[in-house]
């Protein structure tokens, strides 16, 4: 398996390539060359294998020979050490909750399966020291910096906005220490992820330090987001429930519905997809209106979302040939206020008892929003952290005390340690000094 530059300008790597460069030369994002079908019969019997095994089937096109058949399934055992159940809401709708790893985010995944990748290339090479750059707004900081602790020969350099995460996320990605460093920007999201783009390209940089990034915008952390859609799938098919599905994904910087149109492209049977975003809605206008129209990110209670750039949105193109009107037979895409997701919060809780965390609110008045005229089949809409994670928003909005689980405990208290940059010499000066 090859991969090629989104920009068509780069010379095509191996999966080993991608992974370690991040982003192609040409600030392109690299793309699989082919993608072939998962058997029909597989698919049609999915019930019948173990999460490991699908998650197996569904990757291993993508990582081809660059890593052995065993050690590829240790990595992917290693990977999906926890569930991700779906859990019956109201009639015809479902949370398929991603929040139960070490973080409390869905991001846990891509990051493990990543970390676990580049630790193994990187195995042979320890005179030749990798730093994972990576930009985030909220949960993928934290997923990384957990992902990636420990890990021989990798530094991890993390990029967040100042102020714009919540106090439990800058915790988890300013306390570990090690072989993890939180650079604090005084920017938004967008601010961050452009300095991780123009690192890559920096001929100094390059010199000094082999980067690559962990941000969705690399393969490793991007493909393994198809193992929820798979699990949900697999799931409700053991519960006679898998006609229609429709997945409500809240969308940020696209990776995770990305990943999931991925899925249907191998065979997996789902009937549509709903990006569900917040204000910042560069998405819900494109597809109003067929022009692509990049603006600078708003701040909004679901701040993980808050991208007004979306890198992955290439590739959902790519899959669809970038034929609009077949990506609207498939996708959907809507915006919603903060007063709006507040509202869901406690429409969700007074009338089930189920306390969603704001993404998991935007994800689901998207679904309900889609199923206005259309309630002919399956709801899932994905609840991608733990409410805790936002403490302040969920129990000011509901009048509850969210119980603190074990995972977040462990970071709480501790000191944060990070550094102020405030633009990009700032972040190149530090890694070349560092």
């Amino acid at each position: 398996m090859n991969y090629f530059s989104l920009n068509n300008n780069s010379p095509k790597v191996t999966f080993k390539e991608a992974v370690i460069r991040g982003l192609a030369p040409d600030r392109g994002l690299y793309f699989p060359e082919n993608i072939t079908p998962i058997p029909r019969e597989f698919v049609k019997n999915l019930e019948n294998y173990s999460d490991e095994e699908v998650a197996f089937e569904a990757i291993k096109q993508f990582v081809g020979d660059t890593i052995p058949k065993k050690t590829l399934q240790g990595i992917i055992k290693e990977t999906l050490c926890f569930d991700f159940p779906v859990v019956p809401i109201e009639d015809g709708v479902f949370a398929l909750e991603l929040f139960h790893g070490p973080t409390m985010a869905f991001k846990d995944v891509g990051a493990r399966f990543m970390a676990r990748c580049l630790g193994y290339f990187n195995k042979d090479q320890k005179d030749q020291e990798v730093t994972v750059l990576v930009a985030t707004s909220g949960d993928t900081g934290g997923a990384v910096a957990s992902g990636f602790l420990g890990v021989e020969g990798v530094d991890v350099v993390i990029l967040y906005p100042s102020r714009k995460v919540s106090d439990i996320q800058e915790k988890q990605l300013t306390t570990l220490g090690q072989n993890i460093t939180a650079l604090e920007v005084d920017g938004v999201f967008d601010d961050c992820q452009d300095m991780v783009k123009t690192a890559f390209l920096d001929a100094d940089l390059k010199q000094a330090k082999n980067l690559t990034s962990a941000n969705s915008i690399n393969v490793a952390r991007w493909l393994p987001q198809m193992f929820y859609f798979f699990s949900a799938y697999k799931q409700l098919k053991l519960q006679g429930k898998a006609e229609n599905i429709v997945f409500s994904v809240p969308s940020g910087n696209f990776g995770n519905i990305c990943a999931g149109m991925m899925a249907h492209k191998l065979g997996l049977p789902v009937k549509h997809f709903v990006a569900s975003t917040n204000i910042n809605d560069t998405i819900p206008e494109y597809l109003k209106t067929g022009i692509y129209q990049a603006r600078p990110s708003k701040p909004t209670i679901s701040n993980a979302m808050d991208v007004g750039d979306p890198s992955n949105f290439v590739r959902i193109q790519k899959l669809v040939n970038n034929d609009i009107t077949k990506l609207k037979n498939l996708f959907s895409s809507y915006s919603f206020a903060d007063k709006e997701t507040k509202r869901a919060l406690r429409y969700l809780y007074k009338s089930t008892g189920y306390i969603a965390d704001p993404h998991g609110a935007v994800g689901y008045l998207g679904l309900r929003e889609y199923s206005k005229d259309k309630r002919d089949g399956m709801g899932v809409f994905l609840e991608t952290a733990h409410p805790v994670k936002f403490l302040d928003v969920v129990e000011k909005t509901l009048g509850v005390t969210v119980a603190i689980p074990e995972q977040i405990q462990t970071v709480i208290d501790k000191e944060k340690k990070s550094i102020r940059i405030s633009d990009y010499s700032g972040l190149k000066q530090f890694l070349i000094g560092n």
